[in-house]
């Protein structure tokens, strides 16, 4: 394979390609600002320069030519070259900042001349924390700045549009937003106006900056210039925790990281993903994090929302299932995991023979896009289909209840679908369901169960692609075990602190348990006889065996390790 040098070390690569990435993808830092390895390259920003140059061969022989102490001699190109331009070619030799003081004083140089207009508000700023600006500035930039001016203004706490404000002054036009909307989301909302050190992104006539993937510009912007509204002033980078996960907003499945404080979900951002999601989330997926927040479910609750222990709650249930077995309306979810819809048909297999399994197809006809958005807005209808699950409606379970061949419905996991059904079910049936939220209406149902979230649980699920995603816990619940807070991932103030500190709130902890667990503790007091395994891992490793759309997933415990090499967004794309 071909070889190059970069600070005169030996490095093989088998493709073509560009020094910066190369040097990314193999560990080599090298900092910059306007690159971003899914956009076109302006070479503008001038941070990652490298000098460069090639042995020098004698044309007469074709013999490399060497120095006295017998290494290649080296023709130096005259003058630095960006890095993130430069192709790879054989023999290619690097000087980095690292053997170079001619990089490292223009590294510095260009920082110095980027923070000329700067201002000087990271105490401030969003971006604090988790900013390229800020941390290249410590590690590569001057001592100091020896500009003594007043800097140029600019307009600050621009509402863009509804999700992104723009602070100006913090731009240093490395043009990645506006290469965004040209080449990923092609809306062409925003450009470049004015001149000089008066420029600055804004959309054409002040129109709003409504692309549905605007907070992507915000994750790419290497400063606090652009920033998202809903975030903006709530938490630091560094008093949250992060976990990867997946958004269950449709079926795609985009991989993400899930920001936590005080056990409540503060944003999610976008996980390097480029079999599914590439760099990139959709505004409305990101969004919908309030709904782990409110109104969760705790507790079991029988009907009149009379909370009642464990114990009690899934005995009281058992007597139910035994009471009406043979005439159960089981229906599953497309937002369940394949654990919870597995056991489920291992239950109804028990109690109802044969009988049919459904689940609530959600699909919004024109909400996909050619993007990212699929217009089944569930993350694991493939996988409920493969088990066996057949779409109906909510009219056609109606139906079904109506007909007076089920005298209980046990709902699994899908709280829109329900809320719309209970109004429309005959008197008598009784319910018992599996809910995330305090939906309306929740006082009617015989047993309510308090499920877990993909955030509170280990839990797989199959996107549009057939590919199976296993999910780990992000957020704290009652009942974990020491083992189960030993792999959650925490922040230094979620790590130290005690349920008496002022800042904590142990209403955030829901006392929830994933449908799957709830499911084989009610199938023991049932009697059911239930060859399955209680913990995850040994389940999740017979479902591996036995299904064939879990053979590429793979458990997110075998993998902590991921967790903690968690760089930051900005430096990561």
């Amino acid at each position: 394979m071909p070889t190059i040098y970069i600070d005169g070390r030996p490095y093989e690569y088998e493709r073509d390609g560009k020094l910066l990435q190369y040097c990314l993808d193999h560990g080599i830092e090298i900092p910059f600002f306007c690159y971003h390895p899914a956009l076109s390259i302006p070479a503008n920003c001038r941070m990652c320069l490298v000098e460069t140059g090639l042995p020098v061969k004698d044309r007469q022989t074709g013999e490399y030519l060497r120095e006295a102490d017998g290494s290649l001699k080296i023709a130096w190109g005259p003058k630095p070259t960006p890095s993130c331009t430069t192709d790879l070619v054989p023999n290619l030799h690097v000087r980095t900042h690292r053997t170079s003081p001619l990089i490292r004083q223009t590294q510095q140089a260009v920082l110095e001349f980027i923070l000329i207009n700067h201002p000087l508000d990271c105490p401030i700023c969003d971006q604090a924390g988790e900013c390229p600006l800020q941390i290249w500035t410590y590690k590569y930039g001057p001592e100091g700045s020896r500009f003594e001016e007043e800097k140029v203004h600019k307009p600050k706490r621009i509402k863009l549009g509804p999700r992104v404000i723009l602070d100006a002054e913090r731009c240093i036009n490395c043009t990645r937003c506006v290469r965004f909307t040209e080449e990923i989301s092609k809306t062409f909302q925003l450009t470049i106006i004015q001149r000089g050190n008066q420029n600055y992104p804004a959309t054409a006539h002040n129109a709003p900056f409504d692309d549905p993937y605007s907070l992507n510009t915000v994750d790419i912007c290497p400063v606090g210039a652009l920033t998202s509204a809903d975030h903006r002033f709530k938490a630091r980078p560094w008093e949250m925790n992060y976990t990867p996960t997946i958004c269950t907003g449709c079926a795609r499945g985009c991989n993400a990281y899930v920001w936590i404080r005080d056990n409540l979900v503060m944003r999610f951002t976008p996980k390097k993903n480029l079999q599914i999601n590439q760099y990139w989330l959709c505004d409305e997926g990101r969004l919908d994090y309030q709904k782990y927040n409110e109104r969760r479910a705790s507790g079991i609750h029988l009907r009149g929302d009379v909370p009642v222990s464990w114990e009690e709650g899934l005995s009281t249930l058992a007597q139910l299932l035994t009471l009406h077995q043979g005439k159960i309306l089981f229906v599953g979810s497309g937002y369940a995991s394949v654990e919870t819809l597995y056991v489920l048909r291992a239950v109804s297999e028990k109690l109802n023979p044969q009988a049919p399994l459904y689940y609530v197809p959600h699909i919004q006809a024109g909400w996909g896009d050619e993007i990212l958005r699929r217009d089944d807005r569930t993350p694991n209808s493939t996988g409920a289909e493969a088990l066996g699950y057949k779409p109906a409606s909510v009219e056609e379970i109606a139906q079904m209840i109506a007909s007076g061949s089920y005298t209980l419905l046990y709902w699994v996991e899908d709280d829109q679908a329900l809320e719309v059904l209970l109004p429309h079910l005959p008197a008598g049936i009784t319910v018992v369901a599996h809910v995330y939220q305090l939906i309306s209406g929740y006082e009617s149902l015989d047993v309510l169960l308090p499920a877990a979230t993909h955030l509170e649980s280990f839990a797989t699920y199959v996107n549009y692609q057939g590919i199976a995603q296993t999910v780990q816990p992000a957020r704290q619940w009652q009942q974990m075990t020491p083992q189960d807070w030993f792999y959650l991932p925490k922040s230094r103030l979620d790590a130290a602190g005690q349920a008496v500190d002022r800042w904590r709130h142990p209403a955030h902890i829901p006392d929830c348990l994933p449908s799957y667990k709830m499911l084989l503790m009610l199938s023991e007091r049932a009697g059911l006889g239930l060859s399955l395994p209680k913990d995850h891992l040994p389940l999740w490793e017979k479902l591996k065996a036995e299904l064939p759309i879990m053979a590429q997933a793979f458990y997110p415990k075998l993998l902590r390790k991921e967790i903690f090499r968690h760089n930051q967004l900005a430096f990561a794309i």
